[in-house]
């Protein structure tokens, strides 16, 4: 069967172009999953910056925040909590 399609002038060529349109299908797939892989990737660095902007802000409180309880005490009485 394979001597057959290899031999015969038409077969030959219908199994070119099926050859042809597999190789073009897999080039698709392969680039449609690339380009889920990278919109992953950019959710990925999108949740990661907004994580790092929520840490800055708790790092800056912490260091803003009062030291004991006396400045504390005085932060409310001055009414800057």
């Amino acid at each position: 069967m394979i001597s057959w399609l290899l031999t015969h002038g038409p077969a030959r060529k219908a199994l070119g172009l099926i050859l042809t349109a597999a190789a073009i299908l897999l080039f698709l797939l392969n680039l449609r999953r690339a380009g889920e892989r990278a919109g992953r990737a950019a959710e990925r660095l999108d949740a990661r910056e907004r994580n790092d902007a929520i840490h800055r802000q708790m790092l800056d409180a912490a260091a803003r925040r009062p030291h004991d309880r006396g400045a504390l005490a005085e932060r409310l009485r001055d009414g800057r909590f």
